[in-house]
């Protein structure tokens, strides 16, 4: 059953006057969305520091934003997470999930690396990829400068930062480098959105069928990207010897079974996964916290696995 709250959530949209992503345009989609989510997120948790570092990458400039909970020694290297944002690679930003990252840091009592990757349709797939593993490395190079446990690195996100999350994952395991933990929020994995959750949860629960292909359309460059792994982790060839796995996913919400079969690979891989179906949630329930309780208890729940990654006392 639906959560009571929400079930509101789900009759105000049902109820909201003007056109939707698909009629805005990417531009004022992203500007839309830089409202409106603000309007159901938990107030600011107060950070030690906030600073963003401009990377500057061959071809491009991207930013990092980082998170310090609580101030500590240079001779005390903290753990960090990199995480990348959701919004379907064409929406979205470090502002729209700045207080999601608050919270992240403060209950996983680590610094967290926001990454503001490149969007499309300006940029196609795979910018967006290529932007997180650039700045996976930068974290790892930079480690000793920012007070950060080179040994204690894990990858996050949400939606479409959680194929990013999964993708930086396959790709540090490719390059040797050691990732503690892939915390990964209802993310996409799939090539292609023909699952049983897709089909019966197609449309009034936020995130409909139409909306996802628009963004999906916007990223890919032909039907041949959904078939890349970059894009669609699930497309792996082998997930054996990838990090640990914490996965968060809602029970109404399209990208379920995705969610789902991806944690069955790891499996089935011998990854150790812990898989959780937060009953009565919807996609993007986790930027919901002012308003769903069951939301903030899922942020307690994703804070309690960083801390287990990376082996902070209680």
């Amino acid at each position: 059953m639906i959560d009571p709250q929400v079930q509101k959530i789900l009759y105000w949209a049902q109820r909201a006057s003007g056109p939707g992503y698909i009629q805005l345009g990417a531009q004022a989609a992203r500007d839309w969305y830089a409202r409106a989510v603000l309007t159901l997120d938990v107030a600011p948790v107060l950070m030690h520091d906030v600073h963003d570092h401009r990377l500057a990458l061959p071809g491009r400039t991207i930013t990092v934003r980082q998170y310090v909970p609580l101030e500590h020694g240079w001779a005390q290297p903290q753990p960090a997470l990199l995480f990348c944002h959701g919004g379907g690679f064409t929406i979205g930003s470090v502002d729209t999930h700045d207080r999601l990252c608050r919270v992240l840091a403060g209950a996983g009592r680590c610094h967290v690396y926001s990454v503001d990757y490149r969007l499309a349709p300006e940029h196609r797939f795979p910018a967006a990829v290529d932007d997180a593993f650039a700045a996976l490395d930068w974290l790892r190079a930079q480690s000793g400068a920012l007070g950060v446990d080179i040994a204690r690195i894990a990858v996050g996100g949400d939606s479409a930062g959680g194929t990013l999350a999964a993708a930086s994952a396959l790709h540090a395991r490719d390059r040797g480098i050691p990732i503690v933990l892939q915390l990964l929020i209802y993310p996409g994995m799939a090539s292609r959105q023909d699952t049983e959750s897709h089909q019966r949860l197609s449309r009034g629960y936020l995130l409909d069928a139409d909306v996802i292909q628009w963004f999906f359309n916007h990223y890919v460059r032909s039907d041949a990207d959904r078939d890349d792994w970059r894009f669609a982790p699930l497309m792996a060839p082998s997930l054996a010897r990838v990090a640990p796995a914490w996965i968060a996913l809602a029970q109404y919400d399209p990208l379920l079974d995705e969610g789902l079969a991806y944690a069955d690979r790891l499996r089935h891989a011998g990854v150790p996964v812990a898989c959780t179906v937060f009953e009565g949630m919807i996609h993007a329930f986790f930027q919901h916290g002012g308003f769903v309780p069951a939301a903030r208890r899922a942020h307690a729940a994703a804070g309690a696995a960083l801390r287990a990654a990376f082996g902070v006392e209680e």
